[in-house]
């Protein structure tokens, strides 16, 4: 299969649950990750970061293929444009979580 194609069909759901199993090293109903379906997984959610979701965390994958480190200052003021734009940055004290 095609990379592009493969990342193309690939939903925000799917991306959400493959991102939770390599993560967490399980599949959502518990079951254990083997280590081809890890690689896998991990190759599928680094694509989908780097051609779909064009992240905004300090660090990702770049279109093409390079991991991207944004500096303090980036990261910040990427975050402040998101805060901006979409006011969605929940803030919580330490003892609500």
């Amino acid at each position: 299969m095609n990379i592009d194609v493969l990342v193309a069909s690939m939903t925000p759901e799917i991306y959400e649950r493959l991102r939770s199993a390599v993560e967490t090293g399980k599949w959502p109903d518990g079951t254990p990750l083997n280590e081809e379906q890890k690689a896998s997984s991990m190759q599928a959610v680094m694509l989908y970061q780097a051609k779909i979701e064009k992240s905004s965390e300090h660090m990702t994958v770049g279109e093409s293929g390079e991991i991207v480190h944004k500096s303090k200052s980036d990261f910040k003021r990427a975050l402040n444009d998101k805060q901006d734009d979409e006011n969605t940055i929940a803030r919580f004290k330490q003892d609500d979580i």
